[in-house]
């Protein structure tokens, strides 16, 4: 990766080292959805993607989230004379379709990037599943990412960020290879055992790369139960929150609350609450006096890692089990990836600009998000991301897709 660095490199003070670290990273993602491809479409249209549903899509969220959410940022950072500090991940594709179709979000972020107080963390393109799959891949769709980061932003990430936290010792193993030397994962129980998700942790495999794991509870807290008036610690104010902060171990050094940033006028409507919680948190945290808001890379500089962390099966922060059955834990997500995957070579062989985008977007996990059949514990979550009825119909969907592929993938080979 040659220099790394980012606008406002991490600079923490000797005085700040006794108070606890506070790390706010935040997802944004936009697939390229399908549109309705049926089986008499294979061989005849290679118009796979819904461009209506996509700027739609991209208007409402911009419109209910990103530009709100940024101004919000943008003043807190403003209000708070630097002190408060934030980390995003944006998928390519999603940064993709920004300036394709919403220039506004586009500005809307680099002006985030020019107060030096918001850290942008390298991730895969196509927010794919490479990593499970293809390191080849992998390596080349994160490469890709940081050059997009770059060319927007005017910085190269220096922290990594799989999709959908996926994590694993391997995988930390290939990101830190790529010269990366912090990288975010899931406080997973079964991986954590009797250990906290406050403190850094390594690989094991190359204990050069520390991990900041996710505080699960903390952060779903907002995600996900921040509305629901069945929840028993409804409702959720910025200083009940803080209290929930303050009552943590005063051993611990970090506590890291990650979120899709959708959270925040899409999963969570304005009507909530959510954005007048949002602006009063920071100003709550930093009055308590025992807190500071960090970035993932000034929290690594800061604070020295205590133990490896064993992870030899792949985590995530999807659903209770925590690990990537949402994504490859049935017969239809193992047929539909292995056949998409079968092609990657041929892609690379044709060396058709094209064929390689639509690859690449074909590669999106929500597309094998969709063929989920989880309905038990976290059908409720997948339903409400999920455009089709049925898991099986997002399968068929997917896979009259890629048989045309397939067919134009041989043709250009011929």
């Amino acid at each position: 990766m040659g220099s790394c660095g980012y606008l406002g490199s991490p600079n923490i003070s000797g005085g700040d080292k006794m108070k606890k670290t506070i790390c706010f990273y935040f997802q944004v993602h936009q697939p390229y959805r399908l549109r309705q491809y049926r089986f008499f479409d294979i061989g005849k249209s290679d118009y796979y993607f819904d461009d209506f549903a996509n700027r739609n899509f991209l208007e409402r969220i911009a419109e209910r989230c990103y530009l709100p959410m940024n101004r919000l940022m943008l003043d807190l950072i403003t209000s708070h004379k630097g002190a408060f500090k934030v980390a995003f991940s944006i998928s390519g594709i999603a940064l993709q379709q920004f300036e394709e179709n919403s220039p506004q979000v586009l500005k809307s972020f680099q002006a985030l990037a020019q107060t030096g107080n918001v850290e942008f963390l390298a991730e895969t393109y196509a927010h794919s599943l490479a990593s499970l799959v293809s390191e080849e891949e992998f390596r080349s769709q994160v490469l890709h990412h940081a050059h997009t980061v770059e060319r927007l932003f005017g910085v190269q990430p220096v922290t990594f960020r799989n999709t959908e936290l996926i994590y694993s010792d391997a995988i930390g193993a290939t990101v830190a290879d790529m010269g990366y030397q912090t990288m975010l994962a899931e406080g997973a129980k079964h991986i954590l055992g009797w250990k906290s998700p406050h403190y850094l942790y390594t690989n094991p495999v190359n204990p050069k790369l520390k991990l900041l794991l996710r505080n699960f509870n903390l952060s779903d807290d907002i995600a996900f139960r921040f509305s629901n008036r069945e929840w028993e610690r409804w409702p959720l104010t910025a200083d009940k929150f803080v209290g929930w902060l303050s009552a943590i171990d005063k051993e611990d050094e970090i506590v890291n609350l990650f979120m899709d940033y959708e959270t925040f006028g899409e999963h969570q409507s304005i009507s909530t609450g959510i954005f007048e919680f949002m602006r009063h948190l920071p100003g709550a945290i930093l009055k308590q006096g025992d807190f500071e808001l960090l970035t993932p890379a000034e929290a690594a500089v800061k604070h020295q890692p205590i133990s490896m962390l064993h992870t030899p099966f792949a985590t995530s922060w999807a659903d209770e089990e925590r690990d990537v059955s949402a994504w490859i834990g049935n017969e239809l997500q193992n047929e539909a990836i292995t056949k998409l995957y079968a092609l990657e070579e041929a892609v690379k062989e044709v060396n058709d600009p094209q064929l390689f985008s639509r690859f690449r977007y074909l590669q999106a996990s929500d597309h094998f998000y969709y063929m989920c059949t989880k309905f038990f514990s976290d059908g409720a979550v997948h339903k409400y991301f999920n455009p089709y009825n049925t898991p099986y119909e997002a399968f068929i969907n997917y896979m009259n897709v890629i048989s045309d592929f397939q067919i134009r993938l041989d043709k250009t080979n011929k």
